[in-house]
């Protein structure tokens, strides 16, 4: 039976292969986000890692004095006592401590010498590690059953949508919450994607607002900053309003200044040695907590559904 193979004559793609050296990517980490709320927060260096916030406790029973003055008085004739008060503060303000974000990654030697061109092993396995952390330092802010935003939300400071869905209204109720010079939204993506829709269902299209080269839905001037750290349930999450900064009575994120091994501002990475087993160990930490100044910082609405859709006519006049 003759041979219908066509005989070869160059050298084949599979065999070329074996000479060619292939351009490989660093490993890529699917979970990884931007982490805005991290970049939009004040940071402030604590001693000791405690950060305790006074409060003023009787402000509202302050005494002052007015004067009237009258077109037939003299100025400065009133000589009337002055009322007599003082400003008390808290005598048990509440302590802010420092939590720990903390993991030993482990790194065999045999691996580092012999596959790390042309990326380095030891480097790539830190940088992932640390990326890691940092993703976990987001959801403890929010989440944290300590220090977290929506564990820290005054009572008086919920509220619940009115139909399910986030409305304009809604986030219009939210802001009475936190008038004062607020700074951003905070929400899970599929809410701001649920905000759009009630907006183009009202003929509102909220503008867009450019940041840290970003594109963001803003509502009354504030951007809506997606956090799919925001816990989601059965199509329910939340929408939080926060005002930031010290010098505004805001919410501040807090860090350990001056590590062994600082990184970046509260995260070290320090060598713990390499066991019997030729395995190097690497400490890596991040200190961290959030504090809340007033009640009136942060609010939150309650039930917002993500999962309705509204239908329109698919007809012409």
């Amino acid at each position: 039976m003759a041979d219908n193979q066509t005989p070869q004559v160059a050298l084949g793609d599979a065999a070329a292969r074996q000479l060619a050296n292939a351009t490989k990517t660093t490993a890529q980490l699917p979970l990884l986000t931007p982490r805005w709320l991290v970049h939009l927060l004040q940071w402030l260096p604590v001693e000791a890692g405690i950060y305790r916030v006074n409060k003023v406790t009787n402000a509202a029973k302050m005494q002052i004095a007015c004067s009237q003055h009258k077109e037939s008085a003299l100025p400065h004739s009133d000589e009337s006592e002055l009322p007599q008060s003082f400003v008390d503060y808290d005598e048990h303000p509440r302590e802010y401590y420092l939590n720990s974000v903390t993991t030993v990654l482990d790194v065999h030697t045999r691996v580092a010498d012999l596959y790390s061109s042309p990326h380095d092993q030891t480097r790539e396995q830190l940088r992932l590690a640390i990326e890691i952390v940092k993703e976990r330092q987001e959801s403890e802010l929010i989440n944290n059953p300590d220090y977290g935003l929506l564990a820290n939300v005054h009572d008086e400071q919920r509220i619940s949508t009115l139909s399910g869905a986030p409305t304009p209204d809604d986030l219009d109720d939210l802001l009475t919450k936190v008038w004062k010079e607020p700074a951003f939204f905070l929400t899970h993506p599929l809410a701001i994607a649920a905000f759009g829709r009630e907006c183009t269902r009202r003929g509102v299209p909220p503008p867009t607002v450019s940041l840290f080269g970003a594109q963001f839905l803003t509502w009354r001037g504030l951007p809506l900053i997606p956090s799919d750290k925001v816990p989601l349930s059965d199509g329910k999450t939340k929408v939080i309003l926060l005002r930031v900064g010290e010098k505004r009575q805001g919410v501040v994120g807090l860090f350990q200044p001056g590590l062994a091994g600082e990184q970046a501002p509260g995260l070290s990475v320090r060598f713990m040695g390499i066991n019997r087993s030729a395995i190097g160990s690497y400490l890596i930490s991040l200190y961290c907590s959030l504090a809340v100044l007033t009640d009136d910082a942060l609010a939150v609405l309650d039930d917002v559904e993500v999962g309705k859709y509204h239908e329109y006519a698919d007809t012409y006049k």
